[in-house]
């Protein structure tokens, strides 16, 4: 299996595992969405919760010049560094909710 496919798979793999998080109870539905022929990726909260509408991105990815770009990280947990753990290396993942100047400061690559 070649880098990109890797990475397909680290992403859909650690979306899934975020998604069984959401109340089983519930009437808001947690929806990944893998958009794999141009690599973007996500996790939605869709549904209603006491009378009130809920939707919202919660996690979203891209695979972009072979780099994983984290464009919305909307949970307490630090998915950079899970990615990491599964074996990417730090310089093929973008903080993309960093602007470019602030992304020279952090671990991972600028873009």
């Amino acid at each position: 299996m070649d880098k990109l496919d890797n990475y397909r798979q680290y992403i859909k793999q650690l979306l899934k595992l975020y998604s069984q998080y959401s109340k089983s109870d519930s009437e808001v539905e947690a929806q990944t969405i893998f958009d794999s022929e141009n690599d973007h990726y996500q996790l939605v909260y869709v549904g209603w919760n006491n009378q009130r509408r809920v939707y919202g991105c919660v996690l979203h990815l891209d695979i972009k010049n072979e780099k994983i770009w984290i464009q919305h990280n909307g949970t307490e947990g630090n998915i950079a560094d899970e990615l990491v753990a599964l074996g990417v290396p730090k310089q093929d993942i973008v903080l993309g909710f960093h602007s470019p100047y602030k992304r020279q400061f952090t671990d991972f690559a600028v873009g």
